[in-house]
């Protein structure tokens, strides 16, 4: 399994970072986690094709994380001429706030023809479920945007990858990350608590406790950038744009 980090930027850009956006490659399997409105830049600056990606997958449904799903339709439609189905995977309300935001961006965005499937698949909190050959746990976590919030824990070819998404400090985010071959958590300041988000003091006062072979931390903002420093690079290291972890 292979992670790329296409962008780890916070709702700012903090540090000049490109919005929420990780590609996650085992074998014949390919999807995105996270749809931030630079997803395009992205995967441009990558050289890579949206068409290389089957399935998204939201943890939740703020603009920085799936902003980019409007400039992604048009995109599958006209430049990449996209075949193949695709499937938008997330919280419930995940479809009906897309189709907001589509219309609110580009009206009549949906109606326009195209040749490839558009699914949707909607997770319940707690709920395994299996997709192709792709397994994947959402924990409930908190972090307020209309509808739950989701942490992931994804199972792929015997490997685990779990993904924090926003949070604030709670069980499951240990729970989500316990064990996992890779825990890549959002990390948005050092030491400022803060109800919605987590800080690095949080994560490294329980590193033992989540026992991940590998984690990274990811989607930090200004004040946390300016301690990298300050990190214990022994337990965890930093995300940043276009940085490829093999799980």
């Amino acid at each position: 399994m292979r992670l790329t980090v296409l962008g780890s930027g916070d709702a700012f850009s903090s540090g000049g970072r490109l919005s929420s956006c990780y590609l996650v490659e085992s074998g014949q399997t390919g999807f995105l986690l996270e749809c931030g409105p630079s997803v395009l830049t992205a995967f441009k600056k990558a050289g890579l094709s949206t068409n290389s990606i089957s399935q998204i997958f939201i943890s939740h449904l703020h603009g920085d994380h799936m902003g980019g799903l409007p400039f992604l339709l048009l995109d599958a439609i006209f430049p990449s001429q996209r075949q193949a189905p695709l499937t938008l995977i997330g919280p419930l309300g995940l479809e009906a706030r897309f189709r907001m935001a589509c219309e609110v961006f580009y009206p009549g965005s949906l109606n326009l023809p195209h040749p490839f499937d558009l699914n949707f698949v909607e997770l319940h909190r707690d709920v395994r479920r299996q997709i192709g050959d792709l397994a994947v746990t959402p924990f409930e976590v908190d972090h307020f945007s209309g509808s739950p919030s989701y942490a992931y824990r994804f199972e792929l070819d015997g490997r685990i990858f779990a993904f924090s998404g926003d949070a604030g400090w709670s069980d499951n985010v240990v729970r989500v990350g316990q064990g996992a071959d890779l825990y890549l958590i959002e990390c948005y300041q050092y030491d400022l608590e803060l109800s919605m988000h987590l800080n690095y003091l949080q994560i490294a006062a329980h590193f033992d406790q989540i026992g991940a072979r590998q984690l990274v931390l990811t989607h930090m903002s200004e004040a946390m950038l300016a301690r990298q420093d300050d990190v214990d690079k022994a337990r965890c290291e930093l995300a940043h744009d276009g940085m490829i972890i093999d799980i």
